[in-house]
């Protein structure tokens, strides 16, 4: 018997659970705030999520079904992406309820909201960090027959980076500090970062 196990995603994974999410982990978690052209703000995690691109800074976020971000994104052309603390846990969770169009989910978890600079969604007031974007671009995702997934992936770049002077620590922004969660696959499973080790890259 072979010592790994090998599966065809097409074919079915064969466990329990399906493991995909859990071996790409931990993902950093996009608290993707957006408004409609009527000005309603939404806000939503998203799990896949991350950076792309630092000169300039390149961000983007998935959804598995055309939600309300994504369709406010493609009206408005901007988003805002708050740090997700271990603190805001909860709070973050609260932004996960399937809810009705137009219901501000920033007000349902009791969050307040601090004005952007660049672009019109606000941002979540706690956030340690807090990245505004414009739209670069809206995938849809095609399979290996070219058929069209229900699965979009919003790219921004960054117009406008906001920090709590608490988190800088001569001049370097405290990732242990702030203590960012992270989704590990699973139904509940999410992590903690609050510690860090160094490893120099190697000079070429």
């Amino acid at each position: 018997m072979s010592d790994t196990h090998f599966y065809d995603p097409r074919q079915g994974h064969g466990l329990p659970h399906d493991p995909f999410k859990a071996i790409v982990a931990p993902r950093p978690i996009g608290w993707i705030t957006t408004v409609d052209k009527a000005g309603r703000v939404n806000l939503a995690p998203y799990s896949f999520f991350n950076a792309f691109s630092g000169r300039p800074p390149i961000i983007a976020f998935a959804s598995e079904s055309l939600k309300d971000s994504v369709r406010n994104v493609e009206e408005t052309g901007e988003f805002v992406c708050s740090f997700v603390t271990r603190e805001l846990a909860e709070a973050m969770n609260e932004t996960c309820r399937g809810v009705p169009h137009g219901v501000n989910e920033m007000e349902l978890a009791a969050l307040d909201a601090a004005p952007s600079t660049s672009v019109k969604p606000p941002r979540v007031a706690a956030a340690p960090a807090a990245l505004e974007c414009k739209l670069l671009q809206v995938l849809r995702l095609k399979d290996l027959d070219g058929k069209q997934l229900e699965s979009y992936v919003v790219i921004g770049q960054v117009t406008g980076v906001h920090i709590q002077r608490a988190f800088l620590k001569d001049g370097i922004f405290d990732t242990a500090g702030a203590r960012p969660i992270a989704r590990c696959g699973y139904r509940g499973d999410y992590t903690e970062v609050s510690s860090l080790f160094e490893m120099i890259r190697p000079a070429d």
